[in-house]
């Protein structure tokens, strides 16, 4: 086969791997091409049925050696809370009784507010943020 004709299935196989949903099966195929390609244009390798062998084995080598290692670098890590508000302090924007909500300042923005304290806290008091979850902040007097 002509070097870029093994040039261009490389480029196409890689090409679908990204449209594809994420197997990791054409890009191997596709690199396997590639390499052939690259070689059948030095002529080291003109045979026909050379190629096709090289293809074949470069193609499923590779598959077999490293694709493992490769899903497992593309899986994503677990979510990780990258900035807790917890331990910030709060400006309370209206009076709040125990185990209500209301609102608070925080960061410069208006947030949901649960006063999760045995007392009230009132307005334009200062509160510790104890944790979040969603847009709700959960408060305790300072």
């Amino acid at each position: 086969m002509i070097w870029w004709y093994w040039i261009f299935l490389g480029l196409a196989l890689a090409g679908a791997e990204l449209l594809s949903p994420g197997g990791f099966y054409l890009l191997f195929f596709g690199i396997a091409s590639i390499i052939v390609g690259a070689l059948g244009g030095l002529e080291v390798v003109t045979a026909a049925w050379l190629q096709w062998l090289l293809f074949s084995g470069l193609a499923v080598l590779s598959l077999l050696l490293l694709r493992g290692p490769l899903l497992r670098m593309a899986q994503s890590q677990p979510a990780q809370e990258m900035d807790s508000m917890a331990g910030e302090t709060a400006v309370l924007m209206e009076d709040l009784q125990p185990g209500h909500v209301g609102k608070a300042e925080l960061r410069g923005s208006t947030w949901s507010a649960r006063n999760i304290g045995t007392v009230p806290l009132s307005s334009g008091q200062r509160a510790t943020v104890a944790k979040v979850e969603g847009l709700t902040i959960f408060v305790t007097p300072e």
